[in-house]
Protein backbone atom coordinates (compact mmCIF):
# COMPACT_ATOMS: atom_id res chain seq x y z
CA UNK A 1 0.00 0.00 0.00
CA UNK A 2 1.38 3.55 -0.87
CA UNK A 3 1.52 6.30 1.81
CA UNK A 4 -1.01 8.06 -0.06
CA UNK A 5 -3.29 5.28 -0.17
CA UNK A 6 -3.23 4.26 3.60
CA UNK A 7 -6.10 2.61 5.61
CA UNK A 8 -8.44 4.81 7.53
CA UNK A 9 -6.98 2.81 10.50
CA UNK A 10 -3.33 4.47 10.25
CA UNK A 11 -2.27 5.85 13.22
CA UNK A 12 -0.28 8.47 14.08
CA UNK A 13 2.99 7.94 15.40
CA UNK A 14 5.27 10.71 17.49
CA UNK A 15 8.57 8.94 15.95
CA UNK A 16 6.88 9.92 12.79
CA UNK A 17 5.33 12.97 12.93
CA UNK A 18 5.91 16.52 12.04
CA UNK A 19 3.04 18.98 13.43
CA UNK A 20 1.79 22.51 11.45
CA UNK A 21 -0.28 25.09 12.71
CA UNK A 22 -1.53 26.85 9.52
CA UNK A 23 -2.31 30.55 9.48
CA UNK A 24 -3.47 30.73 13.29
CA UNK A 25 -3.29 34.83 12.87
CA UNK A 26 -4.82 37.83 14.16
CA UNK A 27 -7.40 39.62 11.56
CA UNK A 28 -7.94 35.93 10.20
CA UNK A 29 -9.29 35.05 13.34
CA UNK A 30 -10.99 37.94 14.04
CA UNK A 31 -13.76 36.47 11.34
CA UNK A 32 -13.78 33.25 12.83
CA UNK A 33 -17.15 32.49 14.74
CA UNK A 34 -15.90 33.52 18.10
CA UNK A 35 -16.79 29.62 20.18
CA UNK A 36 -15.28 27.88 17.56
CA UNK A 37 -12.12 29.63 17.32
CA UNK A 38 -11.38 29.43 21.05
CA UNK A 39 -11.62 25.96 20.72
CA UNK A 40 -9.74 25.42 17.86
CA UNK A 41 -6.78 27.35 19.75
CA UNK A 42 -7.42 25.32 22.70
CA UNK A 43 -6.73 21.97 20.72
CA UNK A 44 -3.76 24.02 18.74
CA UNK A 45 -1.98 24.32 22.04
CA UNK A 46 -2.88 21.08 23.22
CA UNK A 47 -0.88 19.88 20.17
CA UNK A 48 1.71 21.87 20.12
CA UNK A 49 2.29 21.10 24.14
CA UNK A 50 2.22 17.23 23.39
CA UNK A 51 4.57 17.83 20.71
CA UNK A 52 7.03 19.81 22.19
CA UNK A 53 6.70 17.52 25.36
CA UNK A 54 7.37 14.11 22.74
CA UNK A 55 9.85 15.76 20.65
CA UNK A 56 8.04 16.08 17.28
CA UNK A 57 9.17 18.78 15.29
CA UNK A 58 6.60 21.34 14.78
CA UNK A 59 6.23 24.61 12.58
CA UNK A 60 3.42 27.07 11.30
CA UNK A 61 2.63 29.60 8.83
CA UNK A 62 1.49 32.59 8.37
CA UNK A 63 -0.66 33.66 5.24
CA UNK A 64 0.48 37.00 3.79
CA UNK A 65 0.69 38.64 7.55
CA UNK A 66 1.49 42.01 6.23
CA UNK A 67 -2.51 41.72 5.47
CA UNK A 68 -3.86 38.98 8.02
CA UNK A 69 -1.51 40.28 11.11
CA UNK A 70 0.66 37.98 13.04
CA UNK A 71 -0.01 34.61 14.60
CA UNK A 72 -2.41 35.02 17.35
CA UNK A 73 -0.68 35.71 20.68
CA UNK A 74 -1.86 32.68 22.82
CA UNK A 75 -0.49 30.61 20.72
CA UNK A 76 2.77 32.72 20.63
CA UNK A 77 4.61 31.21 23.89
CA UNK A 78 4.35 27.50 22.88
CA UNK A 79 5.53 28.22 19.23
CA UNK A 80 8.54 29.86 21.12
CA UNK A 81 11.32 29.35 18.51
CA UNK A 82 9.63 27.10 16.42
CA UNK A 83 9.84 28.20 12.39
CA UNK A 84 7.98 30.36 11.07
CA UNK A 85 6.84 29.78 6.91
CA UNK A 86 5.92 33.04 5.75
CA UNK A 87 4.08 32.52 2.07
CA UNK A 88 1.25 33.97 -0.28
CA UNK A 89 0.15 30.72 -1.90
CA UNK A 90 -2.22 28.75 -0.30
CA UNK A 91 -0.61 25.45 -0.31
CA UNK A 92 2.16 25.51 2.44
CA UNK A 93 3.71 23.03 -0.20
CA UNK A 94 4.41 25.87 -2.51
CA UNK A 95 6.41 27.60 -0.67
CA UNK A 96 10.01 26.37 -0.58
CA UNK A 97 11.16 26.89 2.70
CA UNK A 98 7.98 24.83 3.92
CA UNK A 99 9.03 21.93 2.64
CA UNK A 100 12.86 22.13 3.45
CA UNK A 101 11.41 21.96 7.32
CA UNK A 102 9.59 18.38 7.05
CA UNK A 103 12.13 15.95 6.91
CA UNK A 104 12.14 12.67 5.06
CA UNK A 105 12.32 10.28 8.22
CA UNK A 106 9.13 11.71 9.23
CA UNK A 107 6.57 10.86 6.84
CA UNK A 108 3.54 11.93 9.06
CA UNK A 109 2.06 15.16 8.82
CA UNK A 110 -0.42 16.43 11.32
CA UNK A 111 -2.57 19.76 10.45
CA UNK A 112 -3.97 22.19 12.46
CA UNK A 113 -5.14 25.79 12.04
CA UNK A 114 -7.29 27.99 9.53
CA UNK A 115 -9.02 27.89 7.00
CA UNK A 116 -10.23 24.06 6.04
CA UNK A 117 -11.43 24.50 3.16
CA UNK A 118 -8.58 26.98 1.48
CA UNK A 119 -4.81 26.48 3.27
CA UNK A 120 -5.33 23.45 5.25
CA UNK A 121 -7.15 21.15 2.33
CA UNK A 122 -4.56 22.58 -0.22
CA UNK A 123 -2.08 21.76 1.97
CA UNK A 124 -3.11 18.25 2.84
CA UNK A 125 -3.46 17.52 -0.64
CA UNK A 126 0.26 19.03 -1.50
CA UNK A 127 1.49 16.95 0.95
CA UNK A 128 -0.41 14.13 -0.14
CA UNK A 129 0.98 13.63 -3.28
CA UNK A 130 4.37 13.94 -1.94
CA UNK A 131 4.08 10.59 -0.63
CA UNK A 132 2.82 12.20 3.15
CA UNK A 133 0.75 10.44 5.43
CA UNK A 134 -1.44 13.48 6.54
CA UNK A 135 -3.88 13.81 9.26
CA UNK A 136 -5.84 16.62 10.18
CA UNK A 137 -6.91 17.22 13.52
CA UNK A 138 -10.65 18.02 13.28
CA UNK A 139 -11.43 19.64 16.20
CA UNK A 140 -8.36 21.82 15.73
CA UNK A 141 -8.98 23.60 12.31
CA UNK A 142 -12.07 26.21 11.62
CA UNK A 143 -13.27 28.08 8.08
CA UNK A 144 -15.54 31.29 8.82
CA UNK A 145 -18.27 28.86 7.16
CA UNK A 146 -19.27 25.89 9.45
CA UNK A 147 -20.24 24.09 6.15
CA UNK A 148 -17.40 25.08 4.14
CA UNK A 149 -15.33 23.48 6.65
CA UNK A 150 -17.54 20.23 6.40
CA UNK A 151 -17.17 19.79 3.05
CA UNK A 152 -13.48 20.42 3.30
CA UNK A 153 -13.11 17.22 5.71
CA UNK A 154 -15.80 15.62 3.34
CA UNK A 155 -13.16 16.25 0.31
CA UNK A 156 -9.96 14.89 2.59
CA UNK A 157 -11.63 11.46 3.92
CA UNK A 158 -12.38 10.94 -0.03
CA UNK A 159 -9.04 11.50 -0.92
CA UNK A 160 -7.83 9.17 1.99
CA UNK A 161 -6.49 12.05 4.41
CA UNK A 162 -6.70 10.59 7.75
CA UNK A 163 -9.34 13.14 10.01
CA UNK A 164 -9.14 12.71 13.39
CA UNK A 165 -9.46 14.56 16.31
CA UNK A 166 -7.04 16.20 19.03
CA UNK A 167 -7.27 13.76 21.80
CA UNK A 168 -7.02 10.66 19.74
CA UNK A 169 -3.90 12.18 17.56
CA UNK A 170 -2.13 12.98 21.28
CA UNK A 171 -2.98 9.49 22.48
CA UNK A 172 -1.41 7.88 19.45
CA UNK A 173 1.81 9.90 19.88
CA UNK A 174 2.10 8.41 23.09
CA UNK A 175 1.13 4.84 22.75
CA UNK A 176 1.03 3.77 26.51
CA UNK A 177 -0.44 4.99 29.75
CA UNK A 178 2.56 5.77 31.91
CA UNK A 179 5.68 7.89 32.11
CA UNK A 180 5.80 11.43 32.90
CA UNK A 181 4.40 13.10 29.46
CA UNK A 182 1.43 11.08 29.90
CA UNK A 183 0.49 12.45 33.20
CA UNK A 184 1.41 15.90 31.35
CA UNK A 185 -0.71 15.04 28.03
CA UNK A 186 -3.66 13.65 30.51
CA UNK A 187 -3.58 17.00 32.80
CA UNK A 188 -3.92 18.83 29.16
CA UNK A 189 -7.00 17.05 27.96
CA UNK A 190 -9.13 17.29 30.96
Amino acid sequence: MKNNQLSQHQLSNHKLSHLVIIDMQERLASVMPGDTLQSVVKNCGILLQAAALLEIPALYTEQYPKGLGKTLPDLMPRLGAKPRVEKIAFSSCDEPTFCRQLTSDRPQVVLAGMEAHICILQTAFALQAMGRIVFVAEDAVLSRNAAHKTNALDRLRQAGIVVSNTESIVFEWLGVAEGEAFKQISHLIR
